[in-house]
């Protein structure tokens, strides 16, 4: 599916005021909810090197306003929202469209392979980070009604958290319809709350001067360096403008951005800082602090369903990279269940969900607090920054042939900065910066072992499978028997021989009359439309009943082959296929990994891909195959 046939697709959808409308309570909810817990960060006592005073507030506020300008507004949605995979955005996506532009440069798609890989293995990171810290901030605003209700904060959030990942099996389909209704609020609340300390304090609008950073910087390097540690939770979220863009579009996208979320979060930060510069003692909370008392808990309400939804929407890109990391053969089979009948992209991955569920209460009770979380934070978000940046900029580079200044002057203006974000979030190793590291880590070692051992594995089978057209001529020299029915072999390819195939007729010592093996072919693509996705080929023979089906999808696309069969039945001539799909029975190969071969990988890598192949989602229900009419059959591998 090309990017004309993405945007014919959306044709059909609603008006894009009402795309911006869902938008807003998909895409903004992570970076609409940072003023929650921003310049607490900057100025709590992790950071208490930053003083409420007017130097460092202006510099604050001004370092606030460029990042987001800088990151979001010019970064993304003016240049990254262009580099789409047909539609689709993402960190992973952008590496497979550079692999697929790409292919003849095996060193650059590797490299981008990598860094693809890197960028996803952050973002589960941040999958982890920002439930807890977002939630965790906004019940913290009951301890400004009173200091007695702090001993509440992790129950509530505890409980809470709970059940936002008990509910994700159900999927967003209902409940979406009303978080952009809901978002909508948040972004006028905040906004409004901004103005009268605004209009109480006007001067606080000459931050939108680059003067004030640069003057901050260079007065007090040392303090604006540790700033800049947490003035990138300002920007926290980017990401998801770019990785939800295939659900709604660029242009949707762009109109919430530059009609309500970014003046709304410019009018909040504005406020925040003229609060400070008026009460410097309320400068540990100064989003609650904005606020009559009597609107607190109010606030703390909407603000807890607004870090639901901001929560839900890095959950959601979770299951999706996780889609998309499968389909990349990054990772084993997983169980995936679509939610919606709509919209292809809504996905439910228990293994992810509840693996998701565990690492974020774990970060809840052993931080306690979001702002000890924040030390962890900036890692994730800084390190992804970076790899989207080097992605976009080999992509500029060597497919859309930028010249030279226009890629300098990006690297320069944002990569610059992002640099800068991600050095100044080193310095918080210690203090929980080495939380997401460890998290990605870990990922990037399942990756990289899962990719190397199935291509062990890949090879080690094609050994056993042997040539298929070899195979076939072997059969109607020896006159097989043919019985009745419809045998479908899903298999990787039409050149080897199914291993299950072998193996009936090794036992057996017959051959169904008809005989279909079933190739799923995943393309660096989102989407393929179904009439593009059947091939039908005769293997060299039409009339012996033996037929390739090859099947490409996208990697949002389901790998249901019963449909698939039945699409390439009423798709084809009438001679072709001449069977009922529905009575075909299915014949899966399977291979039985052990340790104990001469494969060239370390032992304990060994054992982590057996034991991740062992836990992989079973093909059945991968392919959607009918439990009563499928077999299993194949062979032992030794690694």
């Amino acid at each position: 599916m090309n990017s004309t046939d993405h945007a014919r697709a959306h044709a059909g959808h609603p008006a894009r005021g009402g795309l911006a409308l869902a938008a807003l309570g998909v895409v903004f909810g992570d970076i609409g909810t940072s003023p929650l817990y921003s310049l607490q960060t900057v100025f709590s006592i992790n950071h208490n090197e930053v003083k409420p005073t007017p130097t460092d507030v202006y510099g604050v506020i001004s370092f606030v306003f460029w990042s987001i300008t800088m990151v979001v507004s010019v970064k993304y949605v003016a240049f990254v929202m262009r580099a789409d995979n047909d539609g689709e955005g993402g960190i992973l996506a952008l590496a497979a469209l550079l692999r697929g532009r790409l292919e003849q440069r095996k060193r650059l798609t590797g490299i981008a392979m990598m860094l693809g890989i890197v960028g996803a293995a952050l973002f589960y990171g941040d999958s982890m980070i920002t439930p807890a810290i977002s939630v965790m901030s906004a019940i913290e605003g009951i301890s400004v009604v009173s200091d007695g209700f702090a001993d509440l904060v992790l129950p509530i959030a505890a409980v809470v958290l709970t059940g936002l990942f008990a509910a994700q099996r159900w999927g967003t389909e209902k409940v979406g319809k009303t978080f952009g209704p809901i978002m909508v609020l948040w972004f006028v609340t905040i906004a409004l709350l901004g103005i009268p300390h605004i209009v109480a304090n006007p001067a606080v609008l000459l931050a939108v001067l680059p003067w004030y950073a640069v003057r901050f910087a260079v007065e007090a390097p040392l303090v604006a360096f540790v700033a800049m540690g947490a003035i990138v939770l300002s920007i926290t979220g980017a990401e998801a403008l770019y990785a939800d863009m295939g659900h709604f579009g660029a242009p949707p996208i762009r109109m919430a951005w530059f009609g309500l979320v970014f003046p709304a979060l410019v009018l909040c930060y504005m406020g925040q800082g003229a609060m400070i510069l008026e009460h410097p003692e309320k400068a540990t909370n100064p989003f609650f602090s904005m606020m009559p008392h009597w609107l607190v808990l109010p606030m703390v309400a909407l603000a807890t369903i607004a870090t639901v939804i901001a929560s839900q929407s890095v959950i959601s890109g979770a299951f999706s990279v996780s889609r998309q990391a499968t389909r990349l053969g990054l990772l084993p089979r997983l169980t995936v269940h679509h939610t919606s009948k709509e919209e292809g992209g809504q996905v439910y991955v228990p293994a992810i969900n509840w693996m998701l569920y565990i690492g974020v209460l774990a970060l809840v009770f052993v931080f306690r607090s979001s702002e000890h979380l924040a030390t962890a934070y900036g890692l994730a978000v800084t390190g992804t920054l970076l790899l989207t940046t080097a992605l976009f900029l080999m992509l500029a580079h060597r497919v859309w042939g930028w010249n030279a200044w226009q890629l300098w002057a990006f690297a320069i203006l944002v990569g610059g900065a992002e640099v800068t974000f991600f050095v100044a979030n080193l310095a918080k190793v210690v203090k929980g910066g080495w939380l997401p590291l460890l998290i990605a880590g870990v990922v990037v070692v399942v990756m990289t072992t899962w990719r190397a051992g199935a291509a062990l594995v890949a090879e080690r089978r094609t050994d056993l499978e042997g040539s298929l057209a070899e195979f076939l001529d072997e059969v109607r020299a020896r006159g097989v028997q043919r019985v009745p029915g419809v045998a479908v072999y899903p298999h990787v390819n039409g050149v080897t021989t199914p291993l299950a195939l072998k193996t009936n007729v090794r036992l057996n010592r017959v051959l169904h009359e008809h005989v279909v093996i079933l190739s799923i072919v995943n393309e660096n693509v989102p989407h393929i439309r179904h009439v593009d996705r059947i091939c039908v080929s005769d293997l060299g023979d039409p009339d012996d009943g033996v037929w390739h089906v090859t099947c490409r999808v996208g990697f949002n696309d389901s790998q249901d082959i019963p449909r698939a069969l039945q699409l390439a039945v009423h798709s084809s001539p009438p001679e072709v296929l001449r069977f009922d799909p529905l009575a075909a029975n299915y014949f899966l190969s399977v291979m039985d990994v052990h340790q104990g071969g001469t494969a060239p990988m370390p032992r304990w890598r060994k054992l982590l891909f057996i034991t991740l192949a062992s836990n992989a989602a079973h093909r059945t229900g991968v392919f959607h195959l009918p439990p009563d009419r499928t077999v299993l059959m194949g062979a032992r591998v030794n690694l």
